[in-house]
């Protein structure tokens, strides 16, 4: 999965460049992994052989070239499919990964709902009123358990991904999480009599002070590198309720991208 947008035309090339947003850069050619990776950043190509106005009006000489903007003026260029060169530079003026909330130290791992499979994401002791799916909604709907305070959810995803942490949003500090059990890739959703004796991937526990300050939660990273689905286990929460409740649900990491070296040979010789 790509998020390179493809310049069709002068006036799309121009747009971009007018454009006040100070995180936006332009890239070409762009590997598809770091619009993954940095999905904060806008990320375009330039196809020189259509567009060769907007080649000479970059100053593009070499193949392939890779040109930073911020507010619409150039700011860096690397010339050379020089990956770890390209990456540095990213890195040194992407800004802040979320900087309405102040997450910049997730550095490069943002939200990733947009990749959960939400048809498919499953739920047991849930209630009927109050079902899963509004975990990933911001409408102030919200996930409540039915006969008891326990909760188990499998989040599948369209694809490959690498959580690097989360966080749980509570309907309220009596009901919200305590000890939460994960289980990556299961085979299918777990039932709790497994969950209860199966070794997770991770067990966690969650304080008043974490739901307080809006806390991320970071996860053991190494272990969460190739996931396609993950149960989640809750066992109790802070108030010793019999219901728990769940307003959202975020889980932060980035999608499973590889580079191919035959896409990397034909980077460096597109014209």
């Amino acid at each position: 999965m790509s998020l390179v947008k493809s310049i069709q035309s002068q006036a799309e090339y121009q747009t971009l460049l007018s454009s006040t947003d100070p995180k936006k850069l332009m890239i070409k050619p762009v590997f598809g992994e770091l619009s993954t990776k940095y999905r904060h950043v806008t990320f375009a190509q330039v196809d020189v052989d259509q567009l060769q106005e907007v080649a000479a009006a970059a100053g593009v000489q070499a193949m392939p070239t890779f040109q930073f903007f911020k507010a619409g003026s150039k700011i860096a260029e690397l010339k050379g499919a020089n990956k770890q060169g390209l990456e540095q530079l990213v890195k040194q003026y992407q800004g802040p990964a979320d900087e309405s909330s102040g997450n910049a130290a997730l550095g490069g791992h943002s939200d990733l709902t947009e990749f959960v499979t939400i048809n498919q994401v499953e739920c047991l002791n849930q209630s009927d009123d109050h079902n899963v799916r509004s975990i990933f909604q911001k409408d102030g709907t919200f996930l409540e358990s039915d006969v008891d305070e326990q909760l188990i959810v499998n989040v599948p995803f369209n694809q490959a991904v690498k959580i690097h942490s989360f966080k749980i949003i509570p309907e309220s500090l009596e009901k919200a999480p305590k000890t939460i059990k994960t289980f990556v890739n299961p085979a299918s959703i777990l039932g709790f009599d497994e969950a209860d004796s199966v070794d997770p991937t991770e067990t966690i526990e969650l304080t008043q002070k974490d739901y307080e300050t809006g806390a991320v939660i970071p996860l053991r990273f190494v272990k969460y590198q190739s996931v396609h689905n993950v149960n989640i286990f809750v066992e109790d929460n802070l108030g010793g309720d019999e219901v728990t409740a769940i307003k959202q649900l975020i889980l932060y990491g980035t999608p499973v991208e590889t580079t191919k070296m035959g896409d990397l040979k034909k980077a460096e010789h597109e014209h």
